[in-house]
């Protein structure tokens, strides 16, 4: 699905407006620590997250995250928007909380794009 069918099923609100809004949506990741967004994220994915300071957009950019979601209806401050407008990244607002978008979006065909992340357990 692209970015516009994925926002109209979360009942999105888009931030970014002058963003593009055909890129493809290929699976999604849930996570508030950025550390594990890049250590475990796939190329092409949504981010799922509460968490809503500018490192949301540099991790997106350095993870080549597709689209971001604020959960429970949350929304980043300007800079933040601004930032994302800058490289192209449409930011969205979405009523639901993270396991509500989860469901949706894996209903609606889309799987999870989050690798697993090794254990560091001493033996």
């Amino acid at each position: 699905m692209n970015v516009e069918e994925m926002i109209k099923l979360v009942n999105g609100t888009l931030l970014t407006p002058n963003v593009s809004l055909n890129r493809e949506v290929k699976g999604g990741c849930g996570a508030d620590l950025m550390s594990d967004v890049l250590a475990s994220i796939k190329p092409e994915a949504v981010l799922l997250t509460g968490l809503c300071n500018i490192q949301v957009v540099r991790t997106a950019q350095m993870a080549d995250v597709t689209a971001i979601v604020f959960v429970r209806g949350k929304k980043p401050p300007i800079d933040t928007i601004e930032l994302a407008a800058e490289e192209n990244i449409p930011l969205i607002t979405s009523p639901f909380g993270t396991f509500e978008l989860c469901g949706r979006l894996y209903r609606a065909g889309l799987s999870s794009f989050e690798t697993v992340i090794p254990s560091h357990q001493n033996d």
